[in-house]
């Protein structure tokens, strides 16, 4: 199973202080819209998402179909490929990508210890 591009998704008080520390630590922003309160950031080898205002908790996030550019690979596994596999694994989301769209979709999980994880595909479904 491949789920795509990892990052940690923060949920924030301050935006503009979160964006302050973690460009102390080496973090630079490559995306986001801090109009809308929400920033992309990556150092050398990790991205993290900063949220103000908009989730209650962390979250791990997963990207089918993208690189850590936010790149479209060529071939990657769907996100309603990856929940029919999870269900059959016997993990049940906790919200449901449409099995019947094609476009970009997305499911939550959640571990055993409450942590939510989102399976966030932003392309379209791979061609065959």
């Amino acid at each position: 199973m491949h789920l795509g591009n990892f990052s940690v998704s923060l949920t924030v008080i301050d935006l503009t202080a979160s964006r302050s520390f973690y460009e102390k630590l080496g973090f630079r922003a490559v995306g986001g819209d801090p109009a809308q309160n929400w920033l992309i950031m990556q150092n050398d080898t990790s991205t993290i998402g900063l949220f103000q205002g908009m989730f209650d908790r962390n979250i791990l996030t997963f990207n089918p179909g993208w690189d850590r550019n936010a790149a479209t690979l060529p071939a990657f596994e769907d996100v309603r490929d990856l929940q029919k596999t999870l269900i059959e694994r016997g993990i049940v989301p906790v919200s449901h990508a449409d099995e019947s769209s094609s476009g970009p979709a997305s499911f939550v999980v959640i571990d055993p210890d409450g942590n939510p994880i989102l399976i966030d595909q932003h392309v379209p479904r791979p061609k065959p």
